[in-house]
């Protein structure tokens, strides 16, 4: 091997654009009941305490009285809801709270149904009501801070996750959910604690072991990203994401055959264009270079506009061109033409810029 094909081997890893971690788990866990669409299995559905709630009589109905009615207003619209009367249910739950507007419990049923029916605003809005009232009320503040969490609103959700966990420092998914939104905002080293303690407490979860290796990943910590996502394999089937993100970890501490069994495995099953670029470039890596060429190929087939996989055949183009002593100028004009669509596609590359300056 020549010294100009190692440095376009090197230049492969940037021409490419690796994935910055696929985060399989990118979005909160829900419970059961939600049935909304969603990254993690729905393995936990939180369970009210059964305290009595907080009555504060209202003063335009009397003392006992407003309490006396809004106590039946809420036993007959947990009754309804039991029953699957949800709109009747949902009437009662906002009677109850007209009744007594410091009823927690009416709050809570209110934002459970709303929640269920997939309306995250509304369910928010009860159970946001639910903790200011009931300030060290768990499941008000975790709900709150799922519901913050689904509606993207991130900050707040974190606060309100902070707040849940004041009260239950272990539980579960307040840690994991709370893991999520830290990597969801992009500041994965403060997720950090609440990924280790998710695994700490179920190291059996592979939703826990994943979304860690996917902090470790973002804060470049790839061989213990490479532990999390192999102990996650252990726990679950199989999945694009997991293996994506295994194998984009086995890239970075330079386990390119590792990567390329992991890719290999993937492509049988989900074979697409990212899946078949990344296993280019780990060929590449080993320098299989007829292997490598044709990964990125096939990429292109599923995916013409996949401007990574311009890029890894534009460089193997280019190597092969190198191999021949620079005598096939077929592979250099083909070369070429991959690296000027990619660009074309993605103007904001400066390497594959300055290659194509430096060999047209």
């Amino acid at each position: 091997m020549t010294i100009k094909s190692v440095s376009l081997l090197l230049l492969l890893a940037t021409a490419c654009v690796p994935l910055a971690g696929c985060r399989w788990f990118d979005k909160p866990i829900k419970d059961k009941a939600t049935g909304a669409s969603g990254t993690q299995p729905a393995n936990v559905s939180p369970e009210y305490s059964g305290r009595p709630p907080a009555v504060t009589p209202d003063s335009k109905r009397g003392g006992g009285s407003a309490a006396r009615v809004a106590g039946e207003e809420l036993d007959k619209a947990q009754s309804l809801r039991l029953q699957g009367q949800y709109d009747a249910a949902l009437l009662e739950f906002e009677k109850a709270i007209e009744s007594n507007p410091r009823m927690t419990l009416a709050y809570m049923g209110a934002g459970d149904i709303y929640r269920e029916r997939g309306d995250y605003g509304a369910a928010q809005r009860n159970y946001g009501r639910a903790a200011v009232i009931e300030p060290r009320n768990f499941n008000a503040n975790y709900m709150n801070g799922l519901m913050l969490q689904l509606l993207n609103r991130l900050s707040e959700s974190i606060r309100a996750y902070l707040q849940a966990l004041s009260i239950k420092p272990d539980d579960f998914n307040a840690n994991l959910n709370l893991a999520t939104a830290y990597l969801q905002l992009n500041e994965p080293i403060e997720g950090l604690p609440y990924g280790q303690r998710a695994v700490q407490i179920n190291g059996k979860d592979a939703a826990a072991r994943t979304n860690l290796g996917a902090i470790y990943a973002a804060i470049n910590q790839h061989e213990n990203a490479v532990v999390e996502y192999q102990q996650a394999a252990e726990l679950t089937e199989l999945s694009a994401p997991l293996l994506l993100n295994l194998a984009e970890s086995l890239g970075k501490t330079q386990r390119y055959g590792e990567m390329t069994n992991a890719l290999l495995q993937l492509v049988k099953t989900q074979p697409t264009a990212v899946a078949y670029e990344r296993l280019g470039f780990a060929q590449f890596r080993m320098r299989q270079y007829p292997e490598s060429l044709a990964s990125f190929r096939k990429a292109l087939e599923i995916d013409p506009n996949h401007f990574p996989a311009l890029n890894g055949v534009g460089v193997c183009l280019l190597n092969q061109w190198k191999f021949s002593n620079e005598t096939d100028d077929s592979a250099r004009r083909q070369a070429i033409a991959a690296l000027r669509r990619s660009v074309q596609i993605e103007p904001q590359q400066p390497k594959i810029v300055e290659l194509l300056s430096r060999y047209r």
